[in-house]
């Protein structure tokens, strides 16, 4: 049974204060929950163990994948296939930061890997700094959390320079690198997020910018810039599988941007390997019956079991099976036209009322904060955020 701890809520006002627009969902109930979830010295360091051996595996796998040219199995499109092989190639397409959704690692239930949202995770915001003001606003010990995403993150950035070095370090090597920061325009999340990102590049002592998607240009030969200024570094809130199915052009004049060495792409190409659900599948053929997994498979199991498309999100186009194949639950109708994973069922943590619980672990380097999502057997765009507290 997952416990909770009632809290007093954030304002709106003050949450905008923050730069967190997004606290309303649109039936006007609040997106951020009013209680917490207790967790314990050992869970929270068993999540963190959890991350950090899940990466390293997810780094084999992807080293499997392009040895064995696994791309069309994974679902790659063949436009990126280029782009993920050259990020892959060179340690200095660093990968900045991912959110694995796990279930368990509460009240006794052993923690699985539900997914790994490698490429442009949410929920950066409400876990980084939202869930810490919330503990601060109520008397209680911001530092009981197992939450450092923002110095994690800094770190990470300062590694673009000093790659396995010392991020200390960075002042001693950098030599006045820009990184420019776009998302697309109409989307107050994804612009708040990426200038939340571009604010941890800035106290990781980088130079740096922001502009819109539309505001930016790219030349396959001169490399990317904004203004007139050229920037070595792109972060792009965009999914990379969005770049290469609605703008292929762009798919292909990034490919030759980073072949000619003329920018580096953030997060990486690569991590597009690591988003693909396909990903889980090779997973378990490396790794069978690891703890931390669940069985995968391209065809449907002979077990209750979950079928998810390649790059679905927001619980888009995911249906819960029973043994037979029969639809038991389903996810808001999307991404019909993709191939599927179909993985072992594996119930989420659930409190008093059967709401159930599934847990956002970030990644940056190393294991580095926790926040969970509330809703039912499949969680959508109406699940609420939980913060959470060291007892």
């Amino acid at each position: 049974m997952v416990r909770l701890e009632k809290v007093a809520p954030l304002t709106p006002e003050f949450l905008e204060r923050l730069g967190f627009h997004w606290h309303t969902d649109s039936d006007g109930t609040s997106y951020v929950a009013d209680e917490i979830v207790v967790v314990s010295e050992a869970e929270a360091e068993a999540y963190y163990e959890a991350a950090n051996t899940l990466y390293d595996m997810y780094v084999e796998a992807g080293e499997y994948v392009v040895e064995k040219n696994l791309f069309h199995d994974i679902g790659i499109p063949f436009n990126l296939v280029d782009a993920v092989k050259k990020s892959w190639e060179n340690d200095v397409h660093w990968h900045i930061y991912g959110r694995f959704d796990l279930a368990g690692g509460i009240g006794g239930a052993p923690i699985k890997l539900l997914e790994f949202n490698a490429d442009t995770p949410t929920a950066l915001f409400e876990t980084a700094i939202v869930q810490w003001a919330l503990l601060k606003a109520n008397g209680m010990d911001e530092a009981a959390q197992f939450n450092h995403v923002y110095e994690a993150i800094r770190d990470n950035f300062r590694r673009l320079i000093v790659l396995d070095g010392n991020p200390e370090d960075f002042g001693r090597y950098y030599e006045g690198w820009k990184i420019l920061f776009s998302a697309i325009r109409g989307s107050i999340e994804d612009e708040n997020t990426t200038r939340l990102l571009q604010k941890i590049a800035d106290d990781a002592g980088f130079h740096t910018d922001f502009a819109f998607a539309d505001e930016v240009e790219f030349s396959d030969e001169e490399g990317i810039f904004f203004n007139g200024e050229r920037f070595e570094y792109w972060f792009k809130l965009i999914p990379w599988e969005t770049i290469a199915i609605e703008e292929s052009d762009l798919a292909r004049i990034l490919t030759n941007i980073m072949e000619n060495r003329k920018a580096i792409i953030l997060n990486p190409a690569y991590t597009l390997m690591f988003q693909s659900k396909g990903m889980m599948k090779i997973l378990w053929d490396l790794f069978p019956n690891h703890p931390l997994l669940l069985e995968t498979s391209f065809e449907p199991l002979e077990r209750k079991q979950v079928q998810k498309p390649f790059f679905g999100r927001e619980g888009g186009g995911v249906r819960i099976l029973d043994a037979r194949g029969r639809e038991l639950v389903r996810g808001e109708e999307a991404y019909g036209e993709q191939p599927s994973i179909y993985q072992a069922y594996e119930p989420l943590p659930a409190d008093e009322e059967g709401r159930r619980y599934q847990a956002g672990l970030f990644f940056a380097y190393e294991g580095c904060g926790l926040g969970y999502r509330r809703g039912g057997e499949i969680l959508g765009n109406m699940s609420k955020f939980v913060g959470h507290r060291i007892d």
